[in-house]
């Protein structure tokens, strides 16, 4: 047997349909799409359309709430890296490292929200931490080490005056109740 000799079970490889190439084919004319119209042509986008009923994705309620826009992006940095650009010599363990000389040592381009140091890999150098989130394992690595943990949340600035609706609502109520006379 020859690699040309091998073939398929018959009738495993059907040919493809050759659709509008005229009337013997049996698939001429409309070629399988129907009328005219806009499913005739190409490029449709009625996916969800049904005929005008208001369709299913708009008759059911919204549901949940997506943090996207408000959620704090972190840089996660690991164990194996931190040993790693301290053996370099890029991190100075006398100092307290925080995300600026993690960005300086190259571990990260931009502090971003903040750092959180994950576990995995060993820590051997005595060093003090000051990061926005680490893991258990990783505290205890550090610690392990004859190191410590600090974590730091960034500070939150509030809004002087209240903005979207609480500004709508605020200014509703400094505004004086209509239909009263000012005595």
């Amino acid at each position: 047997m020859k690699l040309n000799q091998i073939a398929d079970n018959p009738g495993a490889r059907k040919n493809r349909m050759r659709i509008g190439r005229g009337i013997g084919s049996g698939m001429g004319k409309t070629g399988g799409r129907g009328g005219k119209g806009q499913t005739a042509r190409s490029g449709v986008r009625i996916k969800g359309f049904e005929g005008g009923q208001m369709p299913l994705h708009r008759r059911l309620p919204k549901r949940g709430f997506r943090n996207t826009p408000f959620a704090v992006k972190l840089n996660e940095v690991s164990l194996t890296k931190l040993q790693a650009a301290v053996d370099a010599g890029k991190l100075d363990i006398k100092a307290t490292i925080d995300a600026e000389a993690m960005v300086k040592a190259g571990l990260m381009r931009r502090a971003k929200g903040g750092v959180k140091i994950l576990g995995g890999g060993e820590f051997k150098a005595k060093a003090n931490f000051s990061v926005f989130g680490a893991s258990k394992s990783a505290v205890e690595a550090i610690e392990k080490a004859g190191g410590s943990v600090k974590i730091v949340k960034p500070v939150v600035e509030e809004d002087a005056e209240p903005r979207g609706k609480n500004k709508r609502m605020a200014l509703e109520a400094a505004k004086p109740a209509k239909g009263k006379k000012a005595e």
